[in-house]
């Protein structure tokens, strides 16, 4: 049998098996592309951009060194940078995956009610598996749901019912979501003129956001207000004030839009449709998207903030996601190219894993290298080099790890 998606649970052929060996006609055929994209955005995000800034430091006189390490990073508040898109795009593929999933739940006899204990039993383990992770190297318990897993977590069970609905009916839910989470930022009271925006964790020279988008500033919104309220209910070292980054629970709500746009996808992709026709429809609603994104912003009616995942953002971003899928889908399922694809198709596999170790691992892994190998060994190529090299090599050696678990055909399933 050959290797099945954690997220689809449908077969993935790059090199079809012999006839005995193949799934049952019944149940729905993998694209690979979609395991090849989600694992092209599970190594950018566990590549931590290869330490580019660290070089382009050391050469300011190179501009396309600086803009590429510019694209490299965060936003810090408004703004959208090529970097940005890696957790939003995640996301959707998490939406693209779940008609594939259902199919094939579906197909070996599962019942509703046990598709729903499934999708409650992966919403509580994400969510508790991100808590973990964001604990693992605290004292002590650290309730924050602000981890990537956690997002996904919280909003499963919604993307779930969604995907039982008719696209419709999940057209309406996305941008009902996203106008209700938009009108309750809107409303939110601004702070008054002698607000010590210290205490929220924002320091004197912020560049504070004017008119209709001061209320998705940070730290002082509908969202940080929330957190404050929800996550001193939970048991804390000392009480929650603010998230340094910006950062709130409730950007689980509108994730759900950028999930269920994902869901329209896979639900397109899954379609009888001829994969042009497919791909002219990915184009076409990803350019909108991102250009009504752009345009929200641009009219002042809302910023593009990732930090708290405006709805702004929320669909400009899908847009996005949904044109690099187009990418994939164009190359991989339309010319037929795949044998390029197989180091992402390996991590598509088994993202939660690399995801885990990454977070787990990475620091364990530099270091005893530099204990075995010496404590200057990621120094060869020089200072400005040794951040790309410690990402690269960590990141190498992560890929290794789910290659190794691709061959025995060791795949975890939430």
């Amino acid at each position: 049998m050959r290797p099945v998606s954690p997220h689809l649970d449908a077969q993935v052929i790059l090199n079809p098996p012999p006839l005995a060996d193949a799934a049952p006609a019944s149940l729905p055929q993998r694209l690979v592309s979609l395991d090849a994209c989600r694992g092209a955005i599970m190594l950018m995000m566990a590549s931590a951009a290869l330490g580019v800034g660290a070089v382009a430091s050391a050469y300011r006189d190179v501009g396309w060194l600086r803009a590429v390490a510019w694209q490299c990073e965060h936003a810090p508040w408004a703004g959208f940078r090529v970097w940005d898109i890696i957790q939003p795009a995640f996301m959707f593929m998490v939406g693209v995956s779940l008609p594939f999933s259902l199919a094939s739940r579906r197909a070996r006899g599962q019942g509703l009610a046990r598709l729903i204990a499934h999708a409650l039993w992966r919403s509580a383990v994400l969510v508790l598996l991100a808590v973990f992770l964001t604990s693992a190297y605290d004292k002590t318990t650290v309730w924050s749901f602000a981890n990537v897993l956690a997002q996904i977590g919280l909003g499963y069970p919604v993307l779930f019912l969604l995907a039982l609905a008719r696209p419709r009916i999940q057209w309406i839910a996305a941008l009902g979501i996203l106008l209700a989470y938009w009108a309750a930022f809107a409303l939110y009271p601004l702070p008054p003129a002698d607000f010590d925006w210290a205490s929220v964790g924002v320091p004197a020279n912020w560049p504070h956001l004017s008119g209709l988008a001061a209320h998705w500033d940070k730290n002082y919104n509908f969202a940080a207000a929330a957190d404050q309220w929800l996550l001193n209910l939970l048991p804390h070292d000392k009480p929650f004030v603010f998230n340094r980054g910006g950062y709130q629970t409730l950007n689980f709500v509108p994730s759900i839009a950028t999930m269920t746009f994902g869901l329209l996808a896979g639900g397109l992709l899954k379609s009888g449709r001829s994969i042009p026709r497919k791909l002219g429809w990915l184009i076409l609603l990803g350019t909108a998207g991102a250009a009504l994104g752009w345009a929200i912003d641009a009219a002042g009616l809302c910023p593009m903030v990732k930090r708290i995942w405006t709805p702004s953002w929320a669909i400009c971003s899908a847009g996005a996601a949904a044109l690099v899928l187009a990418g994939f889908v164009a190359i991989i399922e339309g010319i037929g190219l795949k044998k390029w694809a197989f180091p992402f198709v390996v991590v598509g596999l088994n993202p939660i894993t690399l995801y885990v170790l990454w977070q787990l691992s990475s620091g364990f892994i530099k270091e005893t290298l530099r204990i075995h190998l010496g404590r200057d060994i990621f120094q060869i190529a020089g200072a400005p080099y040794a951040p790309m090299l410690e990402r690269g090599t960590v990141l190498v050696i992560l890929w290794l790890v789910v290659w190794w678990m691709y061959r025995r055909k060791v795949f975890v399933r939430i």
